[in-house]
């Protein structure tokens, strides 16, 4: 896998804000900044202000990404075209799970068999499901060629950690292992998720390593959650950022872990004690304005330490979320162009 240029992001310095949002506004690219806008004048609050239910039901970013879009085109908002989409389940490791099967556009009726990406949405491993993040496996569909398995996972505080992470482990196994239902070819397989998911994607390619199971060929990691220290550059910086700042995260793990003490787990700190050697090439996303920026970077470094190749990217000017946003914010098409690039690389399907 080439290495990237690698763009840092300003200095804690430059970054720490004064107004009450981490200035998340203020500091945006203009496009960024509208959807923020529009997320709080739909009503979203801080997901540690609110209870669960309520957290899985307030407007998300996608929701402000239609918006925004409606308003800047006078068009009703459509999701990006792909050969075809369809809800399944597969087996997790205590029962059958939501999940739903994305073909590339034009590629949709059988022929020579595609490489799968088997990928996981974020929310913290509490909030959110397949329908919020409906834009990046589309995206990441179309962009690698390949058939991309989007897998919902048991959520907490319901089911409390490691719930979701076995569910992405048994998940990956049982879609691997039936991918010729979707034409998909078992030997190209590559892992992806955004944030919590970024986290479970990493973690299903160790486990695959450990357990003797098919490894994957790639990892894309979207600004994943892959430590336990809150005290970083980047949470000093965003502590108050929208959609996601300090407060939020530790409202997710506390939802999640059956106590603080596991986020020392090498599942949770990866950058900690977790084994990376002999994993895939990984390629990292970044944003900015993102408490989880730091350990992405860190991350990003433990893996070279391990040797394993790694290209990695940093958007400046653009918050956690920003990926799936590529209809309203550019930025989120050129992180899409690069981990589609990345992937088709290693999928073998330039």
């Amino acid at each position: 896998m080439p290495a990237l240029a690698q763009e840092e992001p300003r200095t804690v310095e430059d970054d720490v804000a004064t107004s009450k949002d981490s200035g998340t506004v203020d500091r945006s690219n203009p496009e960024m900044a509208q959807v923020i806008t529009k997320l709080m004048e739909l009503g979203a609050k801080p997901v540690h202000t609110l209870d669960v239910p309520a957290a899985r039901t307030q407007p998300t970013p996608a929701d402000a990404v239609k918006a925004v879009y409606l308003e800047t085109t006078g068009k009703q908002p459509f999701p990006e075209p792909v050969g075809k989409t369809e809800d399944i389940k597969v087996d997790g490791a205590e029962g059958e799970l939501d999940a739903r099967v994305y073909w590339p556009e034009g590629m949709a009726d059988g022929g020579e068999a595609l490489p799968v990406i088997v990928y996981f949405h974020g929310g913290g491993w509490v909030i959110a499901n397949l329908n919020v993040y409906d834009a990046s496996p589309r995206a990441l569909a179309n962009q690698a060629k390949a058939v991309v398995v989007s897998v919902h996972y048991r959520q907490g505080p319901e089911d409390k950690f490691p719930a979701a992470h076995d569910d992405a482990i048994a998940a990956y196994s049982y879609i691997v292992e039936n991918a010729g239902e979707w034409n998909g070819d078992s030997s190209r397989v590559a892992v992806a998720g955004e944030s919590a998911g970024g986290n479970l994607a990493v973690n299903v390619a160790i486990a695959a390593r450990d357990q003797q199971l098919t490894e994957p060929s790639a990892i894309l990691a979207v600004y994943p959650v892959a430590g336990d220290d809150l005290e970083t550059q980047s949470y000093i910086a965003n502590q108050n950022a929208v959609p996601l700042g300090k407060a939020d995260i530790e409202w997710f793990v506390g939802h999640y872990l059956n106590d603080m003490s596991e986020a020392a787990d090498p599942r949770i700190d990866l950058v900690g004690s977790a084994d990376l050697e002999d994993l895939p090439p990984v390629t990292i996303v970044a944003a900015e304005i993102d408490p989880l920026n730091s350990e992405g970077m860190t991350l990003r470094d433990k893996l070279e330490e391990a040797g394993v190749e790694v290209a990695y990217q940093n958007w400046n000017g653009v918050t956690h979320e920003f990926f799936g946003m590529a209809a309203v914010v550019p930025e989120a098409k050129e992180a899409q162009d690069f981990a589609g690039s990345e992937l088709r690389e290693a999928l073998g399907s330039e």
